[in-house]
């Protein structure tokens, strides 16, 4: 029952603050599995919950349907190399990357409201998407895809950044847009660890169903929650766990 309560917190924070891996990637490490399997059947359970956040935003969706479609495509070739990526990643060397990779992301997390002052990401502002910011969010959308199918955890404060910089300013259709696109980063890393038997199925089951309630949830209920006490709450977790990985692998 760890595991399902691990996955309703993943799947709501990562709807309302974003970080959710930090807390079910783990969780399945702590169960036992090995780096890459556990990295594996976290993405099978986190894409519903990132379908169900989707879902959960679907009104702003529809105001932003034109740069979600635009951006969909360098989520799915990103997604797919990734994927690859890691499967071809030796065991060894993919567990003594975690810590770093997990240390990566809790310090994206920390840092996210500065990066969000540098970019000036003020909602009052007005929002234009030039040609040129289009070209940018296709870009750097298929390296965060690219990171996502490989690892994931801080995929959607990368995708926010971006948003700012292509000239996005109100954060809940920027969220609006983040979750789908996640949703297809991990629906299609999935897929491809599905195949390749890497997911280890009544754990992602177990783990997908608390995130497919928690994701829907936290989405519904974004605007009534303080996202900087979830924020705090993720950064700490994160580096707790980074030191915890550090001295499991080395």
């Amino acid at each position: 029952m760890g595991l399902f309560f691990a996955g309703i917190a993943a799947g709501a924070i990562n709807s309302v603050a974003g970080g959710g891996t930090l807390v079910s990637f783990p969780s399945l490490v702590a169960f036992g599995e090995p780096e890459i399997i556990s990295n594996a059947t976290n993405t099978a359970a986190m894409w519903p919950g990132s379908l169900s956040s989707a879902l959960g935003y679907r009104k702003d969706t529809s105001v932003q349907r034109g740069l979600l479609v635009m951006l969909a495509v360098p989520s799915l070739v990103g997604g797919l190399l990734g994927a690859v990526i890691l499967v071809i990643t030796p065991a060894e060397t993919f567990r003594h990357a975690v810590p770093f990779l997990v240390l990566f992301a809790t310090l994206l997390l920390a840092s996210r409201n500065v990066i969000s002052r540098k970019l000036g990401s003020n909602p009052a502002d007005e929002e234009r998407v030039t040609t040129l910011g289009r070209i940018w969010g296709v870009l750097f959308q298929l390296f965060v895809a690219t990171y996502g199918g490989y690892f994931g955890a801080g995929i959607g404060i990368l995708m926010l950044g971006s948003f700012s910089v292509m000239g996005l300013r109100n954060i809940h259709r920027m969220n609006a847009i983040k979750t789908p696109l996640a949703a297809i980063i991990n629906l299609t890393a999935f897929l491809f660890f599905a195949l390749k038997g890497l997911v280890a199925w009544p754990l992602a089951a177990l783990m997908g169903t608390g995130a497919i309630i928690g994701g829907y949830g936290g989405a519904r209920s974004a605007t009534h929650v303080n996202p900087q006490f979830v924020h705090y709450c993720v950064v700490t977790i994160g580096l707790l766990v980074s030191v915890w990985l550090f001295v499991k692998a080395f």
